[in-house]
């Protein structure tokens, strides 16, 4: 195994995941859920994006292709999907927990776009790309399995800090992830617009 590549796959994924900055949104999406469906909120929501990242690694390109679908269209679709969810968290739609059940949280926006972004995913196809040899697929997969067992320690631990904050520290968190999720929603839409731009209007 290359340490040194297993190394930079680890250090890009967790940057670009951002298990401290997932935390909040996690609370503030899962707060009213009990702590045992918070519990398996954290463990689908990991398993579906490292699912997701496998999938990208060994065929993203390929099916990209296929369905005649560019990354930056991927990053909008991400970016669109995330102002929905985060025009809930501001308008408080998401606070009743009768209205939201564990696996479809899980599934959006926690497993996808959040940890399972374009972001991840663009970065894991270009390490892929790049690699030669089993030492280094068999790096890339160790760090990508590293990463999402940290994202899951953070978000499986983060339950004490609903005790600590109470109904009303959690009413606010979910206004604060609303603001954050929505400026990473037209951050994802503007780089989308971006790379159209430089790819269609000014090609190199």
């Amino acid at each position: 195994m290359d340490l040194k590549l297993f190394g930079e796959v680890f250090v890009t994924l967790l940057v670009i995941t951002d298990p401290p900055g997932m935390m909040p949104i996690f609370l503030a999406l899962t707060g009213p859920l009990a702590a045992r469906d918070r519990h398996r909120a954290a463990w689908q929501a990991v398993a579906l994006a490292l699912g997701v990242i496998v999938v990208f690694a060994v065929a993203g390109q390929t099916l990209l292709d296929y369905l005649h679908v560019d990354l930056p269209a991927l990053q909008a679709a991400g970016g669109l999907l995330l102002v929905l969810v985060a025009l809930e968290l501001l308008t408080g739609k998401s606070d009743d927990p009768q209205q939201q059940t564990t696996s479809n949280i899980a599934l959006v926006p926690l497993g996808t776009p959040l940890l399972a972004g374009p972001g991840a995913i663009v970065a894991t196809m270009l390490f892929v790309q790049q690699a030669d040899g089993v030492a280094d697929y068999t790096s890339i997969a160790t760090a990508i399995i590293a990463v999402m067992a940290a994202v899951w320690i953070v978000l499986r631990f983060s339950g004490g800090i609903v005790k600590v904050l109470r109904p009303g520290g959690i009413e606010v968190l979910t206004r604060i992830a609303g603001l954050l999720l929505a400026a990473i929603a037209v951050q994802l839409i503007a780089d989308a617009v971006a790379a159209f731009v430089t790819a269609y209007i000014h090609p190199s």
